[in-house]
């Protein structure tokens, strides 16, 4: 499988990262293995998980997600074989991204994961309550200390991103290497209108999440009956039932049968098609559902289906 640079940096990752915000909520630990195990087997290996991960479920604190994949780690052997992302600064345990902040959750998620080094950190929401220098300083010495490889930032506004840039080259600083933005076919405006011209330019990895928008680009939800299926994720999607966000399935349903494929899976290698895009974040609660999204990387869709999909969403 063909695999991307993540910004400048020295990771290669394969076009499909997994999003580990399932692991201790709506996946068990053995469930979890399960899917990690299939991932990695079939040639993906960019995990992508983070401190807070799961403190929203009654009954957890945050930390469960680190946990689940460090025991998989240790079990499976397959550390080398991982591309490994986390985050920092939104867990009420370590909020903001002061470098003692920093200090104290990086050690924490090395000891949840059972790993020496952490191949992505990435500050999870700017903190513009500590000066930049002192975060990257922060974020640099991990980086010398061989316990970070390379830094991406999430959830940041495209001035900050670019002061960050900015910060970095002129401190001699370390500079984020990558950006986790919000993205799919629904929700394009927020990336492409000021952070995408500046990703391009800066030659920065885009890993972005929500890549099925909470599902609805799988077409389970068509209508407010379907919006009961899911009692976590029917609530999120009820913004896309309009007329747009219509005509964007039925773009789908018409490229997919063109190939045989899901929406899922077009929505998916739309995203993947898309330039500077590194690897969309997908999570996926069984196997069977996993291997399905992972056929998207292998499928190829033509300029004219781009373009009929490009339509359908407003692009």
């Amino acid at each position: 499988m063909h695999k991307r640079r993540l910004g400048r940096s020295s990771l290669h990752v394969a076009p499909l990262a997994f999003g580990g915000n399932v692991f201790g909520w709506s996946v068990d630990e053995k469930r979890s293995f399960e899917l990690l195990d299939a991932f990695v087997d079939n040639g993906f290996d960019l995990i992508d998980t983070a401190d807070v991960y799961s403190a929203w479920v009654p009954g957890n604190r945050g930390g469960e997600s680190e946990t689940i994949v460090g025991r998989w780690l240790k079990a499976s052997g397959k550390r080398d074989r991982v591309t490994l992302a986390t985050k920092v600064g939104k867990w009420v345990e370590h909020k903001g991204l002061a470098p003692i902040n920093i200090r104290a959750a990086v050690e924490g998620s090395l000891r949840r994961l059972q790993t020496d080094r952490i191949d992505l950190y990435q500050a999870h929401e700017d903190d513009p309550s500590v000066p930049l220098a002192e975060t990257l300083g922060e974020f640099g010495r991990l980086i010398e200390e061989g316990k970070v490889r390379a830094i991406g930032a999430s959830n940041y506004d495209a001035d900050r991103l670019a002061e960050a840039l900015k910060v970095s080259a002129a401190h001699g600083l370390p500079r984020y290497e990558s950006l986790q933005p919000e993205y799919n076919l629904v929700a394009r405006a927020g990336y492409e209108r000021e952070l995408e011209p500046l990703a391009r330019r800066e030659e920065l990895g885009v890993i972005g999440y929500y890549s099925l928008a909470s599902g609805f680009l799988s077409g389970k939800y068509r209508s407010e009956a379907d919006l009961a299926k899911s009692a976590a994720r029917g609530g999120a999607v009820r913004k896309y039932l309009n007329p747009q966000g219509l005509a964007v399935l039925a773009a789908l349903d018409e490229v997919a049968a063109a190939h045989r494929a899901t929406p899922a899976q077009v929505a998916l290698a739309w995203l993947m098609a898309r330039p500077g895009i590194t690897a969309p974040i997908a999570s996926a609660t069984s196997v069977e559902q996993l291997l399905e999204l992972l056929g998207a990387a292998k499928l190829a869709l033509s300029h004219e289906e781009i373009a009929r999909l490009d339509a359908a969403s407003g692009g």
